[in-house]
């Protein structure tokens, strides 16, 4: 954790794409936060941090992640937060109610499991969201094909993130559960397909 907390190895590798595909999560969740937001994993970086600072008054952020120490480094981050709760926990098992939260969102999250945890996360994002609430996710997808990235990275990232190739041969939007409920997907690709961010609403 100590290590892959340093902003310039972050944006090495997302290829110097961390801060434009932060943003695009942000932009995404609003300008200002109202209700109940969820995020599904600790992020390396700022974004939590930006994130919080974007909500309301009498808005929240609860935070699940797995690992306590993760945990730990960003209750550093955030210092005095109020209007946040950090929660040890598993995204595929979520303990919130129904249509808890107004937003989710789940930056990188994805490619770092296997199908069966990445299908039940899935389901458990859209479970905890109201109707008419928003998730967003922010992960690989498929470069198009005159990438020349295409050809170098899936060898490499096959081999030090082996659920990765999921989201390359079936983007963001081919991993949603067919059982999973929404009025509406919207889709927008970065650095030529490698990256995606999904927005849904329920």
């Amino acid at each position: 954790m100590r290590f892959f907390e340093r902003p310039w190895l972050i944006n090495l590798i997302l290829l110097g794409n961390y801060r434009r595909l932060s943003e695009a999560a942000l932009d995404a969740m609003g300008t200002k936060i109202t209700g109940r937001c969820l995020q599904l994993a600790c992020v390396y970086g700022d974004l939590t941090p930006r994130l919080y600072e974007r909500l309301a008054e009498g808005a929240s952020l609860d935070v699940v992640e797995v690992l306590p120490v993760q945990l730990e480094n960003l209750r550093r981050k955030l210092g005095d937060h109020p209007q946040a709760q950090l929660n040890q926990g598993d995204s595929s098992a979520l303990p919130m109610a129904d249509a808890s939260y107004d937003q989710a969102l789940l930056f990188f999250l994805l490619h770092e499991q296997p199908a069966e945890v990445r299908r039940r996360t899935l389901e458990e994002a859209f479970r905890v969201v109201k109707h008419s609430g928003q998730i967003v996710i922010v992960d690989y997808a498929k470069p198009c094909w005159w990438n020349p990235i295409r050809y170098l990275l899936l060898p490499i990232l096959g081999r030090i993130e082996p659920f990765a190739p999921d989201l390359w041969r079936k983007g963001i939007i081919g991993l949603i559960p067919e059982t999973a409920p929404h009025q509406a997907i919207q889709s927008r690709s970065f650095f030529g397909g490698l990256y995606q961010r999904v927005t849904i609403t329920r």
